[in-house]
């Protein structure tokens, strides 16, 4: 993959909001979302209490021209709600396969913001993948509904390191093909 392909984050527009690449402006917002216990313990990587500095960490990791993985802000500023209402990650696999990921200040949740962005993101194909991957702890069913309400087929169970919980949390699979 060349590095400008890297560069190249497109925008991904939705009725209701848009998938924009995240920026060093967000930080506010994400670490103010990422702080509250109920999004970090849904997700593998987000350590709670956050620590100082960790999103605008995250921030460089995922804006850098050689990055493993693009992150999108869900922006609803164009109909005039909030400027960021989670986030949705694209992170690359071997074999022209990604593992999508996400998550929803709990503001949003249930109210279908998640699934528009999956189904978005797998409808833009910004990577151009085979197949996408996706993995949700078993005791998030909502997440999990989301993914079969986008056409993943569960594949298995398995178990993910949640730093958080500090603690193996067992996890279901999904993958949706797109070829």
């Amino acid at each position: 993959m060349s590095l400008d392909s890297l560069q190249q984050q497109p925008l991904v527009e939705t009725e209701r909001f848009d998938l924009r690449p995240v920026q060093m402006s967000d930080t506010g917002l994400l670490e103010h979302y990422c702080s509250d216990e109920r999004v970090a313990r849904m997700t593998p990587t987000i350590p709670h209490p956050l620590p100082p500095g960790a999103v605008e960490a995250m921030v460089d990791r995922v804006t850098a021209v050689e990055r493993d993985e693009d992150v999108w802000v869900m922006d609803a500023s164009k109909t005039g709600s909030a400027e960021v209402m989670g986030a949705i990650t694209l992170k690359r696999m071997d074999r022209n396969q990604s593992e999508v990921a996400y998550w929803v200040a709990p503001q949003f949740w249930n109210t279908g913001t998640a699934s528009q962005a999956v189904e978005a993101l797998i409808a833009a194909n910004p990577m151009g993948n085979d197949a996408i991957f996706a993995s949700v702890f078993q005791d998030n069913p909502a997440s999990a509904r989301v993914l079969v309400n986008c056409g993943f087929e569960y594949i298995g169970d398995a178990e993910a390191f949640c730093v958080s919980r500090n603690a193996k949390v067992p996890t279901w699979t999904y993958i949706k093909k797109l070829t």
